[in-house]
């Protein structure tokens, strides 16, 4: 005889599959129903699978598939952080109420790839102006870009879980309310970053359909000495030769008894995913160069003083000997002195002409290239004074530094923006959703759209030099 909770347990899955999700408030995925919160005009799920987690012998493998789960999984708070947790594999979706085909928005953290959640980023704002937002996690530091001799995947385990991700949405997000033919992939610094790498993986063709990468061109790089710049993708063999030399172990067996805290402490060594991979064959700077990308609409763009807060963490305060002299470390005499020529020093603290040169080396002028190769609309962040996002930092005339942009498109930690930034605010993200349905923010491809409070002049980016 069937029990009464076995009874009960059946009422709801069919009551679950017969009433629409946003009346019951109870949503089908492929490996079972979940079920969210509500605020009236939004609906928000946290912490749903999109695959297995990856432990044990799924530790340094491609995410394989969830589990399917039976009765109703309750999806009202986040899961484990990447940063701290192997089973992290989660992701969030914020919708409005009674959402029915609605474009799609899947964003990709940034945090050096070492560091941040989905669930960081409150998505009200830009689902209040009409679209599905996702929200994912996907592998960090060594668990995600650790690499070794025969292990399938090495150094690109991050980037696949962002691809599963993708294709968890492809399968799922009609019944959230989601149109899965418009998804727009978005990311800020490393979840720039990862947009743009994906932008050129053979394996996303047809997983989304726009891009919008903030602060994380494909060609961010910073200077490491004499005609050298590091950037941020690495071969894959690369990544083996130092797994083998770090790690300590013969074989896969071994990297897969290591304790969580051991993996940890290989981060340092292993936080830059790799190319040379199936989920990235080709480093992403020459891919884009060479025209081999997912021909989509792009939105990109940078923050104007992207390197401020930077300067400001890992310089001392310099004069105008130390700004030569940090110059020349960084690029070697002769090229310091066509810096110095580029950007003078400015009396007072040397940071601030550091801050402008480094801001269109790293930034600017990369985002410049990918926009000329994909045809892409532009974008600067210029908000002058725009609230502070890191806490602990020291005093010093930021400006709109790196990932300022976030508070005035997500609700982030407890930061307010006063009546005009929220203005600009909501003029942003509605330029965000406007692109998501139509592949269009507003203006025309040549123009590099200035956001700000205030009117504010173009700046003289030196991107000639920098190209040189």
């Amino acid at each position: 005889m069937r029990s009464t909770t076995t009874l009960l347990l059946a009422a709801v899955l069919v009551a679950a599959t017969a009433v629409p999700a946003h009346a019951a408030g109870i949503v089908r995925t492929d490996t079972g129903f979940v079920s969210g919160t509500s605020t009236g005009a939004l609906r928000s799920f946290q912490g749903i699978p999109f695959a297995a987690p990856p432990t044990g012998e799924n530790r340094w493998r491609d995410p394989q598939p969830a589990k399917p789960w039976q009765g109703v999984l309750q999806a009202d708070k986040p899961s484990p952080r990447c940063e701290e947790a192997e089973d992290c594999l989660y992701l969030n979706v914020t919708t409005p109420a009674k959402a029915a085909n609605r474009p799609v928005l899947v964003w990709i953290h940034g945090g050096g790839f070492t560091t941040g959640a989905g669930a960081d980023y409150g998505a009200d704002h830009l689902a209040r102006n009409g679209s599905v937002v996702v929200t994912i996690n996907y592998r960090l530091g060594a668990f995600g870009y650790f690499g070794f001799p025969g292990l399938a995947g090495s150094g690109a385990f991050g980037l696949r879980d962002q691809q599963a991700a993708l294709g968890w949405v492809q399968r799922n997000i009609r019944w959230f309310g989601g149109d899965p033919h418009n998804v727009t992939l978005f990311g800020a610094s490393a979840g720039g970053l990862s947009t743009c790498a994906q932008l050129t993986s053979p394996r996303t063709r047809g997983l989304f359909h726009k891009a919008i990468i903030q602060s994380g061109p494909c060609g961010f790089g910073v200077p490491a000495g004499e005609n050298t710049v590091q950037h941020t993708w690495v071969h894959r063999e690369d990544v083996e030769r130092a797994g083998a030399q770090a790690s300590g172990c013969a074989d896969v067996a071994c990297l897969r008894r290591l304790t969580t805290e051991q993996v940890k402490a290989l981060t340092p060594q292993f936080s830059s995913p790799a190319y040379g991979t199936e989920a990235l064959p080709e480093n992403p700077i020459t891919a884009l160069r060479g025209g081999r990308f997912h021909e989509v609409p792009v939105l990109a763009g940078t923050a104007r003083d992207e390197f401020s807060v930077f300067a400001a963490m890992y310089y001392p305060p310099l004069d105008a000997a130390g700004y030569e002299q940090a110059l020349t470390e960084g690029f070697g005499a002769a090229k310091a002195r066509r810096i110095l020529a580029a950007y003078p020093p400015r009396g007072g603290d040397e940071r601030v002409a550091l801050s402008a040169a480094l801001s269109d080396m790293t930034s600017f002028c990369p985002t410049g290239e990918l926009r000329g190769q994909a045809g892409a609309f532009g974008y600067e962040f210029a908000e002058p004074e725009p609230p502070m996002i890191f806490p602990g930092m020291p005093e010093f005339p930021y400006g709109a530094y790196h990932g300022s942009e976030l508070p005035f498109l997500f609700r982030y930690g407890d930061v307010r923006l006063t009546p005009a930034q929220q203005r600009l605010s909501d003029e942003m993200a509605e330029v965000w959703s406007r692109f998501a349905r139509t592949g269009r923010p507003g203006w025309a491809r040549q123009d590099v759209r200035l956001l700000a409070t205030e009117q504010v002049a173009p700046a003289d980016h030196r991107c000639d030099l920098w190209a040189s």
